[in-house]
């Protein structure tokens, strides 16, 4: 299962999973880009099925997750890969998008992980990659906000593993350098950087793979990558 799963890093993630004869639970906002996306994918002779959820919205999320996991084929990996960006001063950041910012990048993984826990726990164990950035080690001004809910994110993921490892659920973390995505199209984002140095979302769609297809008796507990040209 992949959330932020329309385009980026969530729809390169897919089509490689797709390719790698994986079954898929798609979720992001837009139906349409959704269903666009799995048409592409159904060509790999895979299941692929979708449901739009809006993530900054946490009273819509726990009855569809539900739906969509549990028609018969329970997600055994969960790729929390949707999050957000705002740049701009913290004295000055409106408190709404601060807490919509911290819904996204934060809450909503907790309450996707919440829905999945029992099923992944009845299943007898299996694997949880959240995505998160260089920013949760780092401190870049107007990126606080974003700053403060990657580190977060990174201390969630480790509670979160030492909570599941008896159950035979690892949670890894991909942390990553800036990466070529529309993320740096958004209104809330005001940014001079290279695109032309990021790193390519194919290129971390294999890092997720890899992540994805740890044996049980294997554990990554972080995977970092940075762009080649440095910090970004």
């Amino acid at each position: 299962m992949i959330t932020g799963a329309s385009r980026g890093i969530g729809a390169a993630s897919a089509e490689l999973l797709a390719k790698n004869g994986h079954d898929l639970l798609l979720v992001a906002r837009s139906l349409d880009a959704l269903e666009q996306l799995a048409d592409a994918l159904r060509q790999w002779g895979g299941r692929v099925e979708v449901a739009a959820i809006d993530l900054a919205r946490p009273e819509t999320i726990a009855a569809p997750l539900t739906a969509l996991c549990g028609g018969g084929n329970p997600p055994t990996v969960v790729i929390n890969n949707a999050g957000v960006a705002y740049t701009g001063s913290l004295a000055t950041m409106p408190l709404e998008r601060w807490q919509w910012l911290l819904q996204l990048n934060l809450t909503s993984v907790l309450q996707v992980c919440q829905v999945v826990l029992p099923m992944l726990r009845q299943a007898g164990g299996g694997r949880i990659i959240n995505i998160s950035s260089h920013a949760a080690r780092n401190a870049f001004p107007d990126w606080g906000a974003y700053c403060v809910s990657k580190a977060a994110l990174a201390s969630l993921s480790r509670c979160l593993a030492e909570e599941e490892r008896a159950h035979g659920i690892g949670v890894s973390t991909l942390t990553l350098g800036a990466v070529n995505t529309p993320l740096w199209d958004s209104e809330s984002v005001d940014s001079s950087f290279d695109r032309r140095a990021m790193l390519d979302p194919h290129r971390v769609a294999e890092a997720v793979l890899y992540l994805a297809q740890q044996p049980p008796a294997q554990q990554v507990d972080d995977l970092t990558l940075m762009p080649a040209a440095g910090v970004l």
